[in-house]
């Protein structure tokens, strides 16, 4: 499994826009159409799982989600496996490398939003903050070392 980062320049972001587009889960949707109104800074990057020339899975590494006016950054988000793919670690994987990018660019933390329960803190990931996203449903925010 090969963990790749990428944007707007590279010669799979398309591909894994369309991926996103048709995956099973319904924020895939929005993460293709900005991926193809190219809605990313010059430092935020999709990640993408490749087993082979398969698409298996993708994140993103952002400065910000969808809660706004909060001083966390960056995220990890749009965090999805493939079906056949799940139960192989791949998630971890995605995780592992986005984490590894952000070190890179200077940052000793991670952010995580997401309404589960129990997923993320198997990553390493601990709850910080809770608040109410535009949709209106609370939201835990999580933070993990980059080191």
């Amino acid at each position: 499994m090969d963990i790749k980062p990428i944007n707007t320049n590279d010669d799979l972001w398309e591909h894994v826009a369309d991926y996103a587009q048709n995956c099973t889960w319904n924020a895939g949707k929005f993460l293709a159409k900005q991926m193809r109104q190219q809605n990313f800074a010059d430092r935020e990057r999709v990640f993408v799982a490749q087993h082979g020339n398969r698409i298996a899975g993708y994140c993103t590494l952002t400065e910000t989600d969808c809660i706004p006016d909060v001083e966390y950054t960056p995220y990890i988000g749009f965090i999805f496996v493939g079906e056949e793919y799940r139960g192989k670690r791949v998630s971890e994987k995605l995780i592992a490398s986005a984490s590894q990018y952000a070190a890179g660019l200077g940052f000793e933390s991670v952010y995580v939003v997401s309404d589960h329960v129990n997923l993320y803190e198997k990553y390493g990931f601990t709850k910080v903050d809770e608040k109410l996203a535009p949709w209106g449903k609370v939201q835990s925010i999580f933070v993990k070392t980059t080191h």
